[in-house]
């Protein structure tokens, strides 16, 4: 299972705090770690409003932009950190100007947030790189990513593709795991599951539902500052989610034959039942329903599921309460 961690802007500007959300992440089991890459100029205008107007020191959107960026050496730094603790270091770009720099820092492969799959644009940058791209499915109707993966195929793209809600946090009936299936088999691709709803519970369902990529939020507090916080899930959560995710994977890999149920030979034996009268009754009784009691374990007498052949039949011996009934008790 692909588990990757967002920070996104979780690190508020800090680079010793992208740094820390670093090593917090490479102890919850994840294998890759995804910042954002912001370039304000590149990507941004005054005039770009807020999602959500949570900052009181960014006077625009822009200007928040602008103070989410890090320098190229910055970002090679936390890419060697990410190196050192073993995560793979993904960054989503929203400018070609980003594409250029995470070149120069070296990422493996490309996300593309909700929001930039109907940009061309950038796809074309991307594709140029020849490298993997993951994309979000968030705000495209299946008319839009049709478009998209047909302008992906055609420039030899290896692409996957995340069910994703742009809603913060996601409630219950906006998580579309239906749609996990549905891009399977529209696009015969890798297929994966982005999560914003502050929950463990939505990327387990996934998982179970075929997801092979899992992306989510993280934070070390849902009460810090910050547009996602609220939408994503702390450190301890991120761990019990991957233990869950790891347990169900292995279930799914080990597919039960419920044709063979021979391994459960002694513990049938144990806990089936054999026929047992549950009254004394004396020789030339004729058994009805109302004399019949189950008892464990199976194998002295008559089974509890042939019950029907001893009813009208009558005993050939006195029986005492809760004797077992055998093929032997009943005359020819």
């Amino acid at each position: 299972m692909d588990i990757i961690a967002e920070i996104a802007q979780a690190h508020d500007g800090s680079l010793g705090m992208a740094y820390a959300y670093i090593d917090a992440v490479a102890k919850t089991g994840c294998n890759a770690i995804k910042f954002q890459t912001h370039i304000a100029d590149a990507e941004s205008s005054i005039h770009e409003p807020f999602r959500v107007k949570f900052s009181k020191q960014d006077a625009t959107r822009k200007d928040y932009w602008k103070r989410m960026e890090f320098t190229l050496d910055q970002w090679k730094g936390l890419k060697q950190r990410c190196d050192e603790v073993g995560l793979e270091f993904i960054s989503s770009p929203f400018s070609n100007a980003a594409v250029d720099l995470l070149e120069a820092v070296g990422v493996k492969r490309y996300k593309v947030g909700s929001g930039e799959v109907n940009n061309f644009v950038l796809l074309e940058k991307i594709a140029e790189t020849g490298k993997p791209v993951i994309i979000s499915s968030g705000m495209s109707s299946y008319n839009e990513l049709d478009k998209t993966v047909a302008f992906l195929k055609a420039r030899g793209v290896d692409f996957s593709i995340l069910q994703c809600t742009t809603a913060y946090p996601t409630q219950p009936e906006q998580y579309g795991l239906n749609v996990i299936g549905e891009l399977k088999s529209r696009y015969n691709v890798s297929v994966g599951f982005s999560d914003h709803s502050a929950s463990t519970e939505a990327c387990i369902a996934a998982t179970a539902l075929g997801a092979e990529i899992l992306e989510f939020h993280v934070v070390f507090d849902k009460e810090m500052f910050g547009p996602d916080a609220k939408a994503s899930l702390t450190m301890q959560e991120a761990t019990q989610l991957v233990k869950a995710v790891n347990t169900i994977e292995i279930a799914l890999k080990n597919p039960v034959d419920k044709k063979d149920n021979s391994k459960f030979d002694v513990l049938k034996s144990i806990f089936e039942k054999s026929l047992a009268v549950n009254k004394d009754l004396k020789a030339g009784s004729v058994l009805t329903f109302s004399d019949l009691e189950t008892k464990k374990p199976k194998g002295f007498g008559i089974l509890a599921n042939e019950y029907e052949k001893v009813i009208g039949k009558k005993i050939n011996k006195d029986l005492n309460q809760w004797d077992f009934l055998t093929d032997d008790d009943l005359s020819e």
